[in-house]
């Protein structure tokens, strides 16, 4: 903020001023007007003319105190508005100096610093609306770069790996930072509102998120084996052809969600909310299916079942594969 002040500010003091003016030179006057000489000289007391000048000179200054009120009160409010302004200004230029800071921390060669980068974000967005959405994209393409599973492209992994790396470390002990900034992805609360998190061609290999908050998201071709995710929320997201081998996914609410050519062989399937979900072509040949809810899903003839596994017809809507 200038010196000279911002345009409402100084609008704001003009109109002060000539409604100042207004009130305490020439509302009087309007409202009680000189009384005129000829009257007062049918008065024939002179005592009684100097009582009834003087009521009129109460009068006026009754009014400009009553107007001084006024004005004093409208400046308070144009006082606490400018400083709620200045307030706002200067957490704004708060949060940019945090932002870039945490950015610049991100690029860093120091795991440490790129972690308290991320924790710095997250507290960003807690503290911050407006800066939410921003903070998600930035965290969602860190995740993206640093730990990609280019599977599709000419050099890429195959997937699914040929097996599944029973002694791979845990995701936080192998890449914390990627591990911290999911996280931070999935503390953030739930709303409908919220936008899309686009997780598609990630390694998460490993990672441990309990109780995360990642409806909707967009986690197509991902590396998700042996991930835990006991109690979280996936509700409408996308994780086609993902690979879930392994995966605990105790009581995940998967309502709703994609797993069409998923791969979920010896994944942890009980008690999880499968209602609505596309299953076709995925190999739920998983463990506890028989505790899952699986009402309304849709499956066709390539979806893999464990063996012995018979799906109800009656919470199970069986359809043709299509060619």
């Amino acid at each position: 903020m200038t010196k000279r002040g911002l345009p409402w500010q100084r609008a704001l003091l003009a109109v002060g001023l000539l409604l100042a003016v207004f009130s305490l030179v020439l509302l009087p006057s309007i409202l009680y007007p000189r009384l005129p000489t000829s009257e007062l000289e049918r008065v024939a007391d002179a005592g009684k003319r100097i009582e009834l000048q003087q009521a009129q000179s109460r009068l006026r200054n009754d009014v400009r105190s009553a107007c001084l009120q006024g004005i004093a009160g409208l400046l308070v409010v144009i006082g606490a508005a400018a400083t709620w302004q200045q307030v706002q200004v200067a957490r704004d230029g708060q949060n940019t100096d945090r932002f870039n800071r945490a950015i610049e921390q991100l690029g860093s060669d120091s795991l440490d610093v790129r972690i308290g980068g991320i924790y710095a974000l997250e507290r960003l967005a807690m503290n911050s609306e407006e800066d939410r959405r921003l903070v998600q994209m930035v965290l969602g393409g860190f995740i993206r770069r640093r730990s990609p599973w280019l599977v599709g492209s000419p050099d890429g992994p195959a997937h699914p790996t040929q097996a599944v790396e029973d002694r791979r470390i845990w995701l936080r002990m192998n890449a914390g930072d990627v591990q911290a900034a999911l996280g931070a992805l999935a503390r953030r609360s739930a709303s409908k509102d919220a936008p899309r998190l686009f997780l598609s061609r990630v390694d998460l290999r490993s990672i441990r998120l309990e109780n995360a908050q990642l409806a909707r998201a967009s986690l197509r071709h991902s590396n998700l084996a042996r991930a835990v995710l006991r109690g979280s929320t996936l509700e409408g997201s996308d994780l086609t052809d993902a690979d879930l081998r392994q995966a605990d996914l105790d009581h995940v609410a998967l309502n709703g969600a994609s797993l069409r050519g998923a791969h979920l062989v010896d994944a942890n399937l009980s008690g999880a909310d499968l209602r609505g979900a596309d299953l076709c072509e995925a190999d739920l040949r998983a463990r506890g299916l028989s505790a899952a809810d699986l009402t309304g899903a849709r499956a066709d003839e390539a979806t893999l079942w464990p063996e012995g596994f018979k799906p109800k017809a009656v919470s199970l809507q069986v359809q043709p594969r299509e060619d």
